[in-house]
């Protein structure tokens, strides 16, 4: 009886060692597959232009703001109290105003970026999934958000030339 739970032991043992020494790794940097792929040129060009709408409007609010406020003490010895208290919260308003302006300008953007690179990134995963499969990887690591301390590089794979490769882009990016 024990030879046959040794026997059963041994036989579960080297079968895990098998599987484990059978198992491929790979990893890649997601942020770099990502700008390296064209469609990101695009969306950099429609942020860039939703940024600079959301400047001038900003910048429109700034200008009003400095205009009272130069006014406010320019005048501020000929006002009565209550214009004073008008005027001050007049220009408290503008300046929460701005504020919040800023605050909705930047969830905007956050908003619309999520919006514009999530077909990009959807691509991107399922390019690394296909290589994966494909190749027989059992699991791969994004460097981009997970940066490995140490590896074999002898036993784990960089994906990023053959994910590239699966999505036609050239083996390196070019200069930005």
């Amino acid at each position: 009886m024990k030879n046959l739970l040794k026997l059963t032991l041994i036989a579960v043992l080297s079968l895990t060692a098998s599987q484990a020494f059978g198992q491929k790794f790979g990893y890649i940097n997601t942020q770099e597959l990502i700008i390296a792929m064209p469609e990101t040129d695009s969306v950099n060009v429609k942020l860039e232009s939703l940024s600079q709408e959301w400047t001038e409007q900003l910048e429109l609010i700034q200008v009003e703001f400095n205009n009272k406020a130069q006014d406010y003490q320019k005048n501020v010895s000929t006002y009565t109290d209550a214009q004073k208290q008008a005027k001050e919260q007049e220009l408290n308003d503008l300046n929460q105003r701005f504020q919040e302006f800023q605050n909705l300008a930047a969830q905007n953007m956050q908003q619309k970026q999520q919006e514009l690179l999530a077909p990009i990134i959807e691509k991107a995963q399922n390019a690394i999934k296909k290589v994966g499969t494909d190749n027989g990887f059992t699991f791969v690591l994004d460097t981009a958000t997970t940066p490995m301390l140490y590896w074999d590089e002898a036993s784990v794979i960089n994906l990023l030339p053959l994910v590239r490769a699966e999505l036609g882009l050239p083996e390196t990016a070019p200069a930005q």
